[in-house]
């Protein structure tokens, strides 16, 4: 009776807590899949039965709802193919030059009636009757022949015939290095719907966005593939290579069937090949972590071993430091053009040098807290995405691959260093900007990379390293499984720390504007300092006197509306630490009085402020 009580306490205050850990009036919807896929590998086309279950949590009755057909993009004169013909930087991937022309063309623009991808319809309904539908590119409209209620669950089932498109993008078939099918985005994937309304972006290539639901997938391959994906495999015996003992027997038409389930993910994908081999090996935290791989030569299959070995680190270094990873498995599968994050699984090309190859795991890993244990909408807050997750791969990678640890001061130099490249080339746009709408695809990447990661880095500086830590891991309890926005991650920001920061968030986000300080003169009396830019910061600023002492003087933004606490940087060790009257945006300049005899000043030197001219941030007299 106790341990009942005990479980009926726990389970009310897990209640609570999910209940209340949201902002006020929040909501999402929840999708539920079953397909069963029969694989045609001769001519690359398969047939999809699925039966999906909708919860509608939104308030509001739904007459339509709309699907993802993302592998319509891959057809001359489709928008992903417009759009690489007209903008300045295509992605060399998605571009050739056919009979030695002079100018690249779009590889969709050639792409032959064999060689294209579709997602054709067969049948559809709606609670047992049928719906009406149309397609427009890469969204499938669908009429409800009865209006979903709010509160209620409707099932969808549908057929469909899919043809995979030649490899250009993540999806694909006859990869560069040889897997024969990429199978990403490869389903009718459920719209997202959420406060914003429905998002229907026509796929041109860039990011995703989806609601959570669980995931019963049963693949019908030639028994002699091997697949790797996303959830667990239920019947590693009945298939090839994930079991030594397993005899695959195969039906009529030499397929056998691979059995996934997946729950709380939002995103399924997998890869198959005849050569893949599989290996294995669990964390500390009990997650199994399995790669897929083509075993190329024994560079490649050493490569693989030491990357799997330093995937399993990198799960538990990210679970302690972001939050626990919360699925049993995560694959990771050699396949498609680059590296690209999946519900539990990842594809990512596997000829590279080990460096490459860890780097590429550890960020698309990463992907799983950012993005997909927060269900992040890409699409809109891209850098939120990638940006965080690239934060989470550079501290990883410094601490287990190059086994020196964290850079004490700033892990984020690189992408500070590529941040200031960007601000100074006149091609930045704001980070705001939805993804799909950069001029430039070196915009796209800079601002969502590595001025997100520079911004994660920043915050830091702004609320203190160790506020950072703790708001981390307070937005993990708080929001995974759901679908925050960066406005939800400034709020906790601001409730660990105190500190108002709606003024960062709005300037370095919403605009292209830069930080530059600078020493304007140190006498024996004062120092003057100048705000160049039109973004105020708070400032630390080290002095070094002529007797051999030191002082930290920390001058806080009024916007602010706090402090930050003291640091425990081994630089400021056994330094005094003076907290002056706060600065403010209107005031230019700001002067700090001395009662000794300046030697050296320098102005944040760990680096963190990502000022772009820090030529006058020292001064030795």
């Amino acid at each position: 009776m106790k341990r009942l009580y005990t479980f009926l306490s726990l389970s009310l205050s897990f209640f609570m807590l999910q209940a209340q850990a949201q902002r006020k009036g929040y909501w999402q919807q929840k999708v539920d899949y079953t397909m069963h896929i029969d694989v045609n590998e001769n001519t690359y086309q398969y047939a999809g039965d699925m039966k999906l279950l909708y919860a509608n949590n939104s308030g509001k009755e739904l007459h339509k709802v709309y699907f993802h057909l993302y592998f319509n993009a891959f057809q001359p004169g489709s928008m992903m193919d417009y759009r690489l013909q007209t903008i300045p930087d295509p992605d060399k991937r998605m571009m050739i030059k056919p009979n030695n022309a002079d100018t690249p063309q779009s590889r969709i623009a050639l792409l032959q009636p064999n060689e294209i991808g579709y997602q054709k319809i067969k049948s559809l309904t709606f609670n047992g009757v049928p719906a009406t539908y149309s397609v427009s590119g890469t969204i499938l409209t669908v009429e409800l022949p009865a209006a979903l209620q709010d509160g209620a669950v409707g099932e969808f089932n549908m057929t469909w015939d899919a043809q995979v498109p030649e490899q250009i993008r993540r999806s694909g078939r006859n990869s560069k290095e040889g897997v024969a099918l990429s199978m990403t985005q490869w389903y009718p994937k459920m719209a997202h719907f959420d406060d914003y309304g429905w998002h229907l972006d026509e796929y041109v290539a860039r990011e995703f966005i989806a609601p959570f639901g669980d995931f019963d997938v049963t693949i019908h391959l030639n028994k002699d593939y091997v697949i790797g994906g996303s959830g667990k495999l239920q019947n590693p015996k009945q298939v090839k290579g994930y079991d030594p003992s397993a005899k695959p027997k195969a039906d009529k038409n030499n397929k056998v069937a691979w059995h996934f389930k997946a729950n709380q993910i939002h995103d399924f994908a997998w890869a198959a090949d005849p050569k893949m081999v599989v290996d294995s090996a669990q964390t500390k935290g009990g997650v199994m972590v399995y790669t897929v791989f083509l075993p190329t030569n024994s560079d490649v299959i050493k490569n693989w071993k030491t990357a799997l070995n330093l995937s399993t680190e990198f799960f538990d270094f990210a679970s302690a430091k972001f939050g626990a990873y919360p699925w049993p498995t995560y694959s990771i599968v050699q396949g498609g053009d680059g590296g690209m994050e999946y519900g539990t699984a990842t594809l990512v090309t596997g000829g590279r040098n080990l460096a490459g190859l860890v780097g590429v795991i550890f960020h698309e890993a990463a992907h799983s807290w950012y993005q997909h244990l927060f269900g992040i909408n890409e699409t809109v807050d891209e850098w939120f995405d990638e940006g965080f997750t690239s934060y989470v791969q550079d501290l990883a990678f410094q601490e287990l691959f190059d086994k020196k640890g964290a850079v004490e001061t700033n892990p984020m130099i690189g992408s500070y260093r590529a941040y200031y490249k960007l601000a100074l080339s006149g091609k930045e746009e704001p980070m705001s900007l939805l993804a799909d709408y950069y001029k430039t695809n070196y915009a796209y990447t800079q601002a969502s990379y590595t001025k997100g990661a520079v911004l994660a880095e920043q915050l830091g500086y702004i609320i203190g390293k160790e506020n950072l830590e703790k708001t981390f891991l307070a937005f993990y309890e708080r929001w995974k499984f759901k679908h925050p926005t960066p406005q939800d991650f400034k709020r906790v920001a601001e409730e660990v720390s105190g500190i108002n920061l709606k003024w960062y968030f709005n300037l370095f986000i919403n605009t292209t504007r830069t930080i530059d300080y600078g020493i304007e003169d140190v006498s024996d009396e004062q120092i003057v300092l100048r705000n160049k830019s039109d973004i105020a910061m708070p400032l630390d600023v080290l002095v070094a006197y002529e007797d051999g002492s030191q002082e930290l003087f920390y001058i806080p933004l009024r916007e602010m509306r706090g402090q930050k606490p003291a640091e425990g940087f081994a630089m400021y060790s056994n330094v005094k630490r003076t907290v002056l009257e706060d600065w403010f945006w209107t005031k230019p300049t700001y002067n700090i009085k001395l009662s000794k005899k300046p030697k050296k000043v320098v102005i944040d030197p760990t680096q963190r402020l990502a000022d772009v001219e820090s030529s006058d941030n020292t001064l030795t007299r």
